[in-house]
């Protein structure tokens, strides 16, 4: 179990979040946690005063355990173990990526623990994202087992439409981001409506603009869905305005 946050131009926006995280995705997999959210807030402000304040760097807690014997396939809550780290990650500039539709979908809560960062899930991710980039595209939408659009490869995703901001619902499929609850927030404070919602390829396709969020690089254009190409719209410029704008508060 791990979780992801950022630290760049001097500031860790939401890191708090981030922390709590990594604990309650250990605790969906039965590992005990052994640090605080707290005192994993605390170990990564000491780090990051080991990086001069303008180097981009990547944190990642994580907790792992053992099993209690060679024919077990439950982890042992009392090994678990924690690590934290904290490298040198420059983030993407935002100049766009592609996107197609992905022919693999994402596993249900039932058979999968999609309501955590595991990295039992990220085979699946991968082979997405491979399967893409084979066909020449960056990325790749991911829907559900009934056709719904899930998620990217690697991140949530957004859509504007006629002004107004789509995202799909979270439907127990796929992890409902940090970042992506936070840009949420920010939008609806500005006046901008954002509706989360069942949406499929379709709609997407049909977009005025799309645009991504995730802790790698927080919020970045989408332009070119298929063989659509499209240009970064105002309400992704407005994501990203607002975003940096509260990351720097």
């Amino acid at each position: 179990m791990f979780d992801g946050a950022r630290v760049f131009e001097g500031v860790a926006p939401d890191l708090d979040l981030h922390c709590a995280r990594v604990n309650a995705s250990a605790k969906t997999m039965y590992l005990k946690p052994t640090m605080s959210a707290e005192e994993i807030l605390a170990l990564t402000r000491e780090g990051m005063r080991k990086f001069d304040k303008n180097v981009t760097l990547y944190v990642r807690p994580m907790y792992w355990a053992e099993r209690p014997g060679a024919a077990a396939l439950t982890p042992d809550p009392d090994s678990t173990r924690f690590a934290l780290t904290l490298y040198d990650s420059p983030m993407r500039k935002p100049d766009g990526f592609s996107i197609t539709l992905s022919p693999f979908r994402r596993p249900t809560w039932e058979t999968a623990p999609v309501d955590a960062k595991a990295g039992c899930l990220y085979p699946n991710n991968a082979r997405a994202l491979f399967e893409a980039k084979s066909r020449g595209f960056d990325n790749a939408i991911v829907c559900d087992v009934a056709g719904n659009v899930a998620e990217l490869a690697n991140s949530n995703v957004f859509m504007g439409k006629d002004g107004v901001v789509l995202t799909p619902i979270p439907n127990g499929t796929f992890l409902a981001g940090i970042t992506r609850k936070r840009v949420i927030g920010l939008l609806r404070d500005a006046g901008i409506e954002v509706i989360e919602k069942a949406l499929r390829y379709s709609d997407f396709e049909g977009a005025d603009e799309i645009f991504a969020t995730g802790n790698a690089s927080k919020v970045l254009p989408i332009n070119r869905i298929g063989e659509r190409s499209l240009q970064p719209g105002p309400l992704y410029r407005k994501a990203r305005e607002l975003y940096w704008a509260f990351a720097h508060s």
